[in-house]
């Protein structure tokens, strides 16, 4: 079937409709608004549930069965365990026994150890993901396979969708570290501990039908409890439902590369001398390799000048906690934790504070927390002369990674992104951006080993660090010097016609589409 593109606000090609539904085109930051009210489940009835509140039934097939799972079902889970998560794989083994087919699988973000879904994507027990998708499943889109196509939204883009009825959630699947027999939940305690369990909040607010799946479940009532038991429907008890190791997936450790601890360095540098290390400033930072350094620098600087941040925001680490502990901030405002001494910190610490998407990220709300942010320093794929930026495919066109909040962090007051001048002797900086997921407006400071170059559009940045000995550039100087470096210009990714997956920004409207790789 032929796509029926047209140009957005950005340029960008992007289809009218997705997956059946009408879709808007991307019309500018801030420029489209919704209209309506909010989707609502359906009413229940204390009638039709235990009078002793007890919802546990033997296993998840019959908890699905219960659910009423049939062809074409929308399934939603969670991604708190990261690359540990033990229960999605089994709601779709257990989906084919019951010889149901088509559903969408709504995952807050896939990972590698989703890759047994691809089975089912090829067996028709699935019919296409909704979800950021990092990995196997990622290519395995890009090659076109798969049915439908892939919608890649941010963690505040995901609430604002179930929120505003752009998706139904028919069953949501919830795996809760702890929980009791009535439905109350959390991830703070438990052998599979993971920490807060904000992504599923709107999946138990919204969702028709609410399975819980534990491994530990304690006496009513478990608390504190991030998810209400009165929105549950079922609960399951399993032997284990995820490897809290593995919501590490590689990410969070410090890099020890020279060139990328010189770029969290010169970020570090370039906060302190723009004026926005002050006491009571706020900052978020991402869980990779140079953002975590870059944190440990701005730490010492705030040592040094004797401040202390109001709050932070996380993706929470070991050294956020640090800085907790040690009354450099009043408060951590965790979207997701990231280590288990995040674990650790969100249970033992009241002001280690659990946060959701609608209090973080959701656009279609009364404001939210990300545009209170003073600094956020954010990774990329790629990012061009015009400083938009790509997070999801790399310069092949692959489709390898997800959203998570990065877009909704774009709204802080300072948006830095450190990244290295090239990687395996591919260019970062281009003409332009393979898939753009962020608009430049929203992008001021792109820091490189090679060199720092703030958006023209800042000239309170430029103005701040007249006086900086740090080596400010204009971006298109900083190509140039890694093009002679590499010996040029990047290949531009080979595509074919077939649209395979599209990015939605903040609002619901298409940002930009992925198109199928060529083989």
């Amino acid at each position: 079937m032929k796509n029926n593109l047209v140009k957005n606000a950005l340029g960008r090609m992007v289809p009218t409709e997705v997956n059946g539904k009408p879709a808007t085109p991307f019309q500018g930051v801030g420029k489209f608004r919704p209209s309506g009210h909010k989707a609502a489940p359906p009413i229940s009835s204390c009638a039709d549930y235990p009078e002793d509140g007890n919802k546990v039934v033997k296993d998840l097939k019959t908890a699905l069965k219960k659910a009423g799972i049939s062809d074409g079902m929308t399934i939603s889970t969670h991604h708190h365990f990261r690359n540990g998560d033990l229960v999605a794989n089994q709601i779709f083994d257990a989906a084919a026994e019951l010889g149901v087919k088509d559903l969408m699988w709504f995952p807050s973000a896939s990972f590698p150890c989703h890759e047994p879904v691809i089975e089912h994507l090829e067996n028709g027990v699935v019919h296409h993901i909704e979800g950021s998708m990092n990995g196997p499943l990622g290519d395995y889109c890009s090659q076109g396979k798969m049915r439908g196509l892939g919608v890649l939204r941010s963690h505040g883009g995901r609430y604002q969708a179930i929120q505003d009825g752009e998706v139904h959630i028919d069953i949501a699947v919830i795996a809760a570290p702890t929980a009791d027999q009535f439905g109350n939940a959390n991830g703070l305690s438990g052998p599979s501990a993971c920490g807060l369990l904000g992504f599923a909040l709107a999946d138990s607010q919204y969702a028709d039908k609410v399975i819980v799946v534990t491994d530990n479940l304690v006496d009513f009532p478990c608390v504190p409890w991030q998810i209400q038991g009165n929105y549950v429907d079922h609960v399951v008890v399993m032997d284990k439902i995820g490897e809290p190791e593995k919501i590490i997936s590689g990410t969070t450790q410090i890099t020890k590369s020279p060139d990328r601890l010189l770029i969290a360095e010169m970020t570090a540098q370039f906060v302190r001398d723009a004026g926005i290390l002050r006491d009571g400033f706020s900052f978020q930072a991402g869980a990779g390799g140079t953002s975590l350094a870059f944190a440990i620098y701005l730490k010492e600087m705030m040592k040094q000048m004797g401040i202390k941040a109001r709050f932070v925001r996380g993706g929470s680490t070991q050294y956020l906690v640090q800085m907790l502990e040690q009354g450099l901030t009043d408060y951590i405002l965790d979207g997701q934790t990231f280590d288990l001494e995040g674990v650790r910190s969100m249970r033992e610490n009241p002001r280690h504070v659990n946060t959701s998407p609608f209090t973080s990220y959701n656009f279609h709300g009364k404001g939210n927390f990300a545009s209170m942010v003073d600094v956020v320093v954010l990774g990329a794929t790629e990012v061009d002369v015009n400083f938009n930026a790509n997070v999801v495919t790399h310069s092949d066109g692959r489709l390898l990674h997800g959203i998570g909040g990065w877009q909704n962090c774009l709204f802080s007051k300072c948006t830095i992104l450190p990244i290295p001048s090239f990687r395996d002797r591919i260019p970062v900086i281009v003409d332009e951006v393979t898939t753009l997921c962020g608009p430049g407006e929203l992008i001021d400071v792109i820091v490189t080993e090679r060199g720092i170059a703030i958006n023209p559009q800042r000239k309170d940045l430029i103005q701040a660090t007249r006086s900086s000995s740090l080596p400010i550039r204009a971006i298109e100087e900083i190509q140039h010097e890694i093009e002679e470096i590499v010996g040029g210009k990047p290949e531009k990714p080979r595509f074919g016609e077939k649209v395979v997956a599209v990015i939605k920004w903040v609002d619901g409207t298409i940002i930009d589409s992925v198109f199928q790789t060529s083989v």
